[in-house]
């Protein structure tokens, strides 16, 4: 807590204040915003990001960020990442009713005991306070078995550190370790394995002749009936047209003789 206060001191580093958010977000009113990215903006005090009422999902990592008593009153916050920065106490999440994924990788978090005040958090179902791909951790993560007992400690987890702990899929992650660990410890060769068989019948993908309808073709000598009587309605039409001209021609050639 010490460590935070002295970061909250320090002046260096940007402040997040409305005209940040609306270069960033495009968006008029600060209320208005519900997505939110700031990633890798050297970012070390929040300022006036509890203006953001309405927020539902906000990423933070990457940046120089301690204190997080702005994010208390973001009762609409559900996905939250604070991965790669420097918070050593996590307090005013407790305000953050309606979280459910939390990402603390690579921060200053030293003892379980700082977590406690998940507990009131009933929604929340992803912790994430270590993350071998991006090399990030903390302190907390060198306790023999911590896992375990932050599991215990909020029993609503589903996934913590990106392994399922509880719900679908958390009995075949556990089946699958035992049975790696199983082929791992077997010296045995295995058995060789049986030749493939084919899962339909021979000459199921060759291709069949075309069958005839009687309806197509029934269809296609109706079709052929209707364009010959087209055609010769087109040509009596043709024949009639020049007829009508003709006669025209011959009546306007008497009209004009004196």
């Amino acid at each position: 807590e010490e460590e935070e206060e002295e970061e909250e001191d320090d002046g260096s580093g940007v402040r997040v204040t409305p005209a940040l958010l609306k270069a960033t977000t495009g968006e008029f009113s600060l209320e208005s915003i519900l997505l939110l990215r700031l990633r890798g903006r050297g970012i070390a005090h929040l300022g006036c990001l509890a203006d953001c009422s309405n927020l539902e999902w906000l990423d933070l990592s990457g940046n120089a960020i301690a204190g997080l008593a702005p994010l208390a009153t973001l009762r609409a916050l559900a996905v939250l990442n604070l991965a790669g920065n420097r918070v050593a106490s996590v307090e005013p999440l407790r305000g953050c009713r309606s979280l459910r994924q939390l990402n603390l990788a690579g921060n200053r978090l030293r003892s379980l005991r700082q977590l406690r005040c998940l507990q009131g958090l009933r929604h929340l179902e992803s912790l994430r306070l270590r993350d071998p791909l991006g090399n990030l951790g903390n302190p907390v993560c060198a306790t023999p078995a911590y896992r375990a007992a932050l599991a215990a400690m909020l029993p609503g987890l589903k996934a913590i550190d990106g392994q399922r702990v509880a719900g679908r899929g958390s009995e075949l992650f556990r089946l699958c370790g035992e049975l790696d660990a199983a082929l791992d410890a077997e010296a045995a060769p295995a058995a060789p394995a049986e030749p493939p068989q084919p899962w339909v019948q021979a000459g199921f993908w060759e291709p069949r002749p075309p069958r005839r309808s009687a309806v197509l073709e029934e269809a296609t000598r109706q079709l052929g009936q209707a364009l010959r009587e087209c055609r010769e309605l087109g040509r009596r039409a043709d024949d009639s047209i020049a007829q009508a001209q003709r006669a025209l021609g011959r009546r306007h050639h008497g009209n004009f003789g004196f």
